[in-house]
């Protein structure tokens, strides 16, 4: 990209000198698991907020959570600068997002036996749904269920362990993390197809404007 680094910009974006970019150490896609808690962690989100400190000279300092509703929810502390994390218009009021880099789906798996065929029988009344609180395919569900019930657990893990323990009827998830669950419960499926797909973007604090333009030219 050509767009000139001002110094304004620069202190924008890295208002103490280090660009501080936050991670969600859960999302085994886009921070490698073995290097998540390193100072040097690998995968395609470091190497983004490398590649964008590296682009505006600064040092880059990373800020990592367990869970991306926690990196959401730091936003209005100051704690970081760029934040990669699912973009949704819930998080949109203190969050400006870029266009999305990385498309993944979301889908349910359901264990042996179940009468659930496809990813409409899921919004049933009765139906209890396993999910990771507060990660972005929650959001997207508390917007367009009608009838079934979520049911949140603290992080990824978790949830899955809630929907064998307390057997539940889907367990929601990213469809990458949802194939490894599958392998662990003989017969269980996944449906076909996806009710959403998440957008994972580089996100900036809301009031932040020039460096949220800036962002959105880079992920261009």
């Amino acid at each position: 990209m050509n767009r000139e680094i001002t110094p304004a910009l620069r202190t924008e974006l890295a208002p103490t000198g280090t660009l501080r970019v936050a991670l969600n150490l859960s999302n085994f896609l886009l921070v490698n698991a073995d290097t998540a808690h390193s100072a040097e962690p690998t995968g395609i989100a470091p190497d983004i907020g490398r590649e964008l400190a590296r682009c505006l000279g600064v040092p880059i300092a990373f800020v990592k959570y367990a869970q991306p509703g926690l990196l959401a929810a730091a936003v209005s502390s100051g704690a970081w600068d760029v934040g990669l994390i699912g973009a949704d218009p819930l998080r949109a009021s203190e969050i400006a997002f870029t266009p999305a880099y990385l498309e993944i789906e979301a889908t349910y798996l359901v264990p042996a036996g179940s009468s659930i065929r496809d990813l409409p029988q899921v919004d049933r009344p009765g139906v209890r749904i396993a999910v990771g609180d507060k990660t972005a395919y929650d959001m997207y569900l508390r917007r367009t269920l009608q009838h079934a019930q979520l049911c949140r657990a603290n992080g990824l893990d978790a949830s899955f362990e809630l929907f064998v323990l307390e057997k539940l009827d889907a367990l929601a998830g990213l469809k990458p993390r949802l194939v490894v669950d599958q392998q662990k419960l003989p017969g269980s499926r996944l449906l076909a197809g996806c009710f959403t797909s998440i957008q994972q973007a580089i996100g900036t604090p809301l009031q932040r404007g020039a460096a949220a333009a800036y962002l959105r030219a880079f992920v261009a």
